[in-house]
């Protein structure tokens, strides 16, 4: 299982959270904001939250929200006429660093028509994801004429920032 982080507010959130049953693995602290580390701790924060109220967050600016298997195919066909480099980014919305990165995820969207920005999420399309053998969230898949030609695993901003740049040089078009 991979590790999960997770930085406390206070004292009294580490002990009502640390009897939980993932206590063991939540108390490694690397982040400066808060990040919900598991399904438990989303839970406790957004009892009364509407989880399709992240679907908005998620998919904003120019990014497509992918809900059928029919639906990449049409994107990833678009793409591929219009000669579009296509950024999929495999997320769940109750994964606290896909929801740190997408604000940055939108705003790449907005910045560069030339990139398809394709947000699949993981619990939604759960054959579909298996299919790309998604092992944590997010994942970023980069295709160009329908093939994948880069990959990045983790909400590492300065590296999506890398690869983006990398991918939209390689395809003679300006940076980041």
């Amino acid at each position: 299982m991979p590790r999960m982080f997770f930085v406390l507010s206070s004292a009294e959130s580490w002990n009502s959270h640390s009897n939980h049953r993932y206590g063991a693995m939540c108390s490694q602290v690397l982040f400066v904001k808060k990040i919900l580390c598991c399904s438990w701790c989303f839970q406790q924060e957004t009892k009364d939250d509407d989880s399709d109220h992240y679907h908005i967050d998620f998919a904003s600016g120019n990014v497509h929200l992918i809900t059928t298997k029919e639906s990449w195919d049409e994107k990833l066909s678009e793409a591929i006429k219009d000669g579009k480099i296509v950024i999929a980014n495999f997320s769940a919305t109750w994964c606290g660093p896909c929801r740190v990165i997408a604000p940055f995820f939108s705003e790449i969207s907005e910045k560069h028509p030339s990139l398809m920005l394709l947000l699949v999420d993981v619990d939604e399309l759960t054959e579909f994801s298996t299919s790309w053998d998604i092992k944590a969230t997010p994942t970023f898949f980069f295709l160009k004429d329908g093939k994948q030609v880069d990959k990045l695993v983790g909400a590492n901003k300065p590296e999506l920032q890398k690869k983006i740049t990398a991918i939209l040089d390689s395809a003679g078009q300006s940076q980041i």
